[in-house]
């Protein structure tokens, strides 16, 4: 399984005595485009906080090239670097511009010099098509121009798998268009995307393994032609029945 970028085992999570995770196991190989659907509240976002360190799992192991990142002594930081996230609120720096945004990274972390920066935060600005608005602040552009920057943000730190929390969600509808645009691009390309997302037209037509979480565990996984076209649970076809007329 030479392939294989992360795995997770037996995850849990819970909060106090909230258990929002249990029991999750799941692979992620190289190349793969996994979105991650089901109700809000069903888990699917603290999944990926805890697959980004963002929480710490309360038992079960997440496996990142065979090492246990999820034990003690990680760098995160370091670790993040390779498993970059692009939030649904862009979590963009206000005092800094566009092309600032997409350079601290690099510099703080990837200890590049700025010119090295500058020239590879511009190489992803280009292809996200925010090249234009280096120099603005994140005040000055729309919703659908924030995401696309904090997309090229996490692709300058050349990740090797990029982790996509809900990216749409936060948007006007006219700007969810141009930000999908961009993440089709990118599955194309073959990166390694994990994306959590009520968008089932990208799950569905995207994505090449889809999983359908239900009160914090995998409820039904598989490719997108199973779980929309001949879903075996029954939770899984009331939840997609919301979405055929898409």
């Amino acid at each position: 399984m030479a392939d294989m970028i992360l795995q997770v085992n037996h995850l849990s999570k819970a909060f106090g005595s909230h258990e929002v995770l249990r029991d999750i196991d799941f692979t992620v190989n190289k190349g793969d485009v996994t979105s991650i659907i089901g109700a809000s509240g069903s888990g699917k976002s603290t999944l990926l906080r805890c697959i980004n360190l963002l929480e710490m799992p309360t038992s079960g192991e997440i496996l990142y090239h065979g090492k246990n990142v999820a034990g003690r002594g990680v760098n995160a930081p370091e670790y993040r670097s390779h498993v970059g996230m692009v939030f649904q609120s862009f979590n963009l720096f206000n005092n800094m511009t566009v092309l600032e945004n997409c350079m601290v990274g690099q510099v703080k972390v990837l200890k590049k010099s700025k010119e090295e920066a500058r020239a590879h935060a511009m190489q992803y600005l280009e292809k996200v098509g925010m090249a234009p608005y280096v120099n603005a602040k994140p005040r000055q552009i729309s919703g659908g121009q924030k995401q696309r920057v904090a997309i090229a943000r996490a692709l300058a730190m050349d990740p090797e798998v990029l982790l996509f929390d809900e990216p749409t969600s936060a948007l006007d509808p006219e700007m969810v268009g141009e930000v999908l645009n961009v993440m089709r691009n990118l599955a194309r390309e073959g990166m390694t995307m994990l994306v959590v997302t009520h968008e089932m037209a990208f799950a569905r037509d995207v994505s090449n393994h889809v999983v359908y979480m239900n009160g914090g565990v995998i409820c039904e996984e598989g490719a997108p032609s199973e779980v929309f076209g001949n879903p075996q649970k029954q939770e899984t076809r009331d939840f997609l029945s919301r979405f055929r007329s898409n």
